[in-house]
């Protein structure tokens, strides 16, 4: 570890940083659609990328077969849905039950992966799958009996959980896309994607997007350029350095500090049967990253 440049702990600790303020960030919004929240993230994200992508991704784009472009586009709609789900579970449940199920996601790639890429699946793996499965049915039976900002909160935990496994499809694309596109040339038309898929929930749901406060757009640019921008951004580029297994624990920290977060600024204190369910999927996930990546 000694032997990372001293660049990478600040880098790190900004995408730690930055994830753990997303969903702080979504209630500051205040009562808002989450679909609203998404439009407005999605589309800022893009628009920063586009202007720097402009003269760089033309190569890489001019070589996309038309897999590549379905490809880039299916997992743009499913990004796209992910935040639809994820914003939305947070006006139904606390911080730290969503941003716990919603890190679940190694978990339902190692069965996607087992599935979909025909991947063996390690007895560590299938014990550590079980051990969440546990500890999220521990955490949907502590909030089911709660109401969390005037819903009852077993619908917002089915959506943090919907929503891990929509950015699961996404980032399995992504591990094949992502063998012959740089980044750049492949984030920028994904997040083009995903914009777009969230403009037509929009309009499908008849949300308006304008006429909200000049707080609720400040909180949208945030969520692009904090936890989708710099934060992506940072643990991508650690990637270089850090072993993938290291970043996947860093990962972890993301529900601890937005649990922490909102606690100082919502006062919000989860019973003790479902912190006891957090430790446990968190632990699961911490082991199947570890193993994933570190065996040969």
């Amino acid at each position: 570890m000694s032997t990372w440049p001293p660049r990478i702990y600040v880098v790190l600790a900004l995408g730690v940083i930055s994830f753990a303020f997303a969903p702080i960030l979504v209630r500051w919004a205040g009562d808002v659609s989450g679909i609203a929240i998404a439009v407005w993230r999605t589309v800022t994200a893009a628009v920063v990328l586009l202007p720097a992508a402009a003269f760089r991704i033309g190569p890489d784009v001019r070589r996309f077969t038309r897999r590549d472009a379905m490809l880039i586009l299916v997992a743009g709609v499913f990004l796209g849905l992910h935040f639809i789900a994820w914003i939305e579970s947070l006006s139904h449940t606390t911080v730290a039950s969503a941003s716990v199920l919603v890190t679940t996601s190694p978990l339902i790639l190692a069965v996607l992966g087992y599935v979909v890429l025909g991947e063996r699946l390690g007895r560590t793996t299938v014990v550590a799958i079980g051990g969440a499965v546990g500890g999220a049915a521990l955490i949907g039976w502590a909030d089911a009996g709660r109401v969390v900002l005037g819903r009852g909160a077993l619908w917002g935990n089915s959506l943090a959980f919907g929503a891990a496994v929509l950015v699961s499809v996404y980032l399995l694309i992504g591990r094949v896309v992502r063998q012959k596109v740089s980044w750049l040339a492949y984030v920028t038309p994904l997040y083009t994607v995903a914009a777009l898929t969230a403009l037509a929930a929009a309009w499908v749901k008849g949300v308006p997007l304008f006429g909200y406060s000049v707080r609720f757009y400040a909180v949208c640019v945030g969520l692009a350029l904090g936890p989708q921008v710099l934060g992506h951004g940072s643990f991508n580029y650690a990637l270089q350095y850090v072993p993938a297994a290291i970043v996947g624990m860093l990962a972890l920290l993301e529900p601890v500090g937005a649990s922490l977060l909102a606690y100082v600024f919502f006062g919000e204190v989860p019973p003790t049967a479902s912190i006891i369910g957090m430790v446990v999927v968190m632990g699961a996930v911490a082991v199947v990253v570890w193993w994933r990546e570190s065996r040969p």
